[in-house]
């Protein structure tokens, strides 16, 4: 095969495993099913293996053909880069820019940067997939991931947003109605509003008794959420005590919707938030632009950069 032949095979196969067919992949691609397929057995009889077997209902990758779609996408996204930066010093950094990020973030957080990307990179053209779950960047095909919590994926370039401070907090209404929790105990006779993520998971409230730390889960609860953001409604809304990111509560504590509760006990954790992209020999200019633009626009956020110490003026 020739190069010109090479790369079609590559980009046929590549779009063949991640749509799950050749017409899915030839959709994508702007040719027939029969030329996917063609590509693909052209590839194979090159290699000389198969790279993965095809009913009339499903594909499925062989061994080899796992090994060889890792190395064909950083192929296809080294000539992707390559591209980018030619074009990058004649024109304006563009094309589509993958994002993952969680809900509340994304909405919160990113979605209302958007018009000024847009008006600074109007040839960018964002896709932000609002997702809890963590992310394969590489596998799922995504540019950039925002995430939380203790990053160690060396294969990932981080950049720090922030730092991710959580906070026990009620409404108002809820502390006059049943009282203001003085110790860790008093929280046995009170209503907890726990977050269960989608893998099944209870966010544990950490607390330093005695010099140590110890983790309890908001039990009794009274209301079991899988989202973040549905535990900071329904904390405002006063169905009970939540533990919520202070990135999350800060815009209700200003408002005088949230009070914070066991400050001196509650334990804050020390996790962070990042923007995290693979690691690449050249990053795409659509990529670089985007990263630098949010992580500028982020470092002015006012509630990503509040600190513990603030919390004394908002205590019940």
């Amino acid at each position: 095969m020739d190069a010109t032949q090479r790369v079609r095979a590559m980009l046929s196969f590549v779009q063949a495993a991640d749509r799950g067919s050749f017409a899915a992949a030839a959709r994508a691609l702007g040719i027939s099913s029969a030329a996917v397929g063609k590509n693909v057995a052209g590839l194979e009889g090159a290699l000389g293996v198969r790279l993965m077997n095809r009913s009339t209902r499903s594909l499925q990758l062989t061994s080899e053909g796992q090994a060889f779609l890792q190395g064909a996408r950083e192929a296809i996204d080294a000539l992707d880069a390559a591209i980018d930066t030619v074009a990058a010093q004649r024109a304006h950094p563009q094309g589509r820019v993958r994002v993952s990020t969680s809900n509340a973030f994304g909405h919160r957080y990113l979605l209302p940067l958007l018009p000024r990307l847009a008006e600074k990179y109007p040839a960018i053209v964002m896709e932000l997939d609002f997702d809890d779950r963590k992310v394969d960047i590489v596998r799922d095909g995504f540019d950039i991931a925002v995430r939380g919590g203790q990053l160690t994926d060396s294969s990932l370039e981080s950049r720090h947003i922030c730092n991710l401070v959580t906070v026990l907090v009620a409404a108002p209404s809820y502390l006059a109605k049943f009282g203001v929790p003085k110790r860790v105990h008093d929280l046995d006779h009170h209503r907890l509003i726990a977050v269960r993520f989608l893998t099944g998971q209870t966010s544990a409230w950490t607390f330093a008794v005695a010099g140590a730390l110890q983790e309890r889960l908001p039990e009794p609860c009274a209301l079991v959420v899988s989202d973040p953001q549905a535990a900071v409604e329904a904390a405002v809304s006063g169905m009970g005590i939540a533990q919520i990111g202070l990135h999350h509560a800060w815009i209700h504590l200003k408002a005088g919707q949230l009070k914070v509760v066991l400050a001196k006990a509650h334990h804050s954790g020390s996790r962070s938030m990042a923007l995290q992209y693979p690691h690449r020999a050249l990053v795409a200019p659509r990529v670089r632009v985007t990263v630098d633009f949010l992580l500028q626009e982020l470092a002015h956020a006012e509630a990503l950069h509040a600190s513990l110490s603030e919390l004394q003026a908002f205590s019940a």
